[in-house]
């Protein structure tokens, strides 16, 4: 194993498969400048774990905080107090981290790292899984078949769960240690995978998608980017959008995170825009939601359908019941799906085009 205080020659320490995993908890006794250096070559936030392996050691960044900082935001980090570290561990395919922070207050309450990168707190994780799972499965009627790719969490299954008419929900998660240390320390999210019509499926989502027949869903959920996971760049490649498409009864939807559009002027949203319409022939559209705990306050949403029936995800037409609980504990928090999901600024609405 390469010995993460030598920086002799930095990049070695970036090759393979997640090198995060081997740096981000044992920088202790290196110097700011170093610490930076590992920072910016690794484009991830970082863990500055003590010599004994349970506190933060000297750093740019108080005794006891993870530093959330992502070079895709230059300039910018979030800290989270790491009041106490309730698990880590590596899996055979990413590094995982859940904390307390604060005492476990509801400033975030419990928060989960996967390879260096937040995940979601418990305060402010209901916001992406709602709005990943209802502004699809809102926008057709009567869904009967639905995949959820990634989202070992169970939170996306949870939402799902909502909808009476949906008859079979599928899941396809590659690493099975994130599903039972959910379930260990979110019991409100994973419950999701309570749901009698849940089928779970260990295995990769490029290789699963490849033995799905085709018009086989009503929608399917991508819940695979934001975490970073494994497979994150494939999961974006346009092979993979056209297994997902092809998946897709006529008039089906799909919806995955995208890029805040406060993000690079717009480029990375408009390329997600244009590579989307070159695979969905039906309606592609962008839209967001607050989440306090992503970089910009931030997090968009691609919502694309295949040919057939038109799909407005602007008025939804199968809207929620919000006293179908599903297997739920609490009533959905987004109880009406307004059009300001889809407003974007000005400037960046005239630089898509219209």
């Amino acid at each position: 194993m390469i010995n993460p205080f030598d920086l002799d020659e930095p990049r070695k320490l970036f090759k393979g498969h997640n090198p995060q995993c081997e740096i981000s908890y044992k920088l202790a006794g290196c110097s700011e400048e170093e610490i930076k250096l590992v920072a910016k070559e690794t484009g991830m936030g970082l863990i500055i774990m003590g010599e004994n392996g349970s506190t933060i050691s000297s750093t740019p960044f108080s005794e006891g905080w993870y530093a959330d900082a992502i070079t895709d935001w230059p300039g910018q980090a979030e800290l989270y107090k790491m009041e106490k570290i309730l698990f880590h561990e590596k899996s055979e395919f990413q590094d995982l981290w859940f904390f307390s922070e604060t005492n476990n207050s509801l400033q975030h309450g419990k928060v989960v790292i996967l390879d260096g990168y937040l995940q979601l707190t418990e305060k402010d994780e209901f916001a992406y899984q709602e709005m990943l799972s209802h502004l699809p499965l809102c926008s057709v009627p009567n869904p009967k078949k639905v995949l959820v790719v990634g989202g070992g969490d169970g939170g996306i299954l949870r939402e799902v769960s909502r909808h009476s008419s949906v008859e079979q929900i599928d899941i396809c998660e590659i690493d099975k240690m994130v599903i039972d240390v959910y379930k260990r320390f979110f019991p409100n999210i994973a419950v999701g995978y309570e749901d009698p019509r849940v089928n779970v499926h260990i295995c990769d989502g490029v290789k699963f998608m490849q033995s799905v027949p085709e018009g086989t869903y009503d929608a399917i959920i991508l819940d695979a980017f934001v975490s970073m996971g494994p497979g994150a760049e494939e999961l974006s490649d346009q092979h993979f959008l056209k297994s997902i498409a092809r998946a897709l009864r006529p008039g089906g939807v799909m919806s995955t995170p995208a890029a805040s559009y406060w993000h690079k002027d717009f480029e990375e949203i408009a390329d997600s825009i244009s590579n989307c319409r070159k695979v969905f022939k039906g309606s592609v559209n962008y839209a967001w939601t607050t989440v306090p705990a992503y970089s910009s306050g931030i997090i968009g949403f691609m919502l694309c359908s295949t040919g057939g029936a038109a799909v407005d995800f602007k008025h939804p037409v199968n809207p929620l019941n919000p006293e179908n609980y599903g297997v739920a504990t609490v009533p959905p928090q987004v109880l009406q799906l307004r059009d300001a999901h889809s407003c974007i600024p000005a400037p960046y609405f005239r630089q898509e085009g219209h």
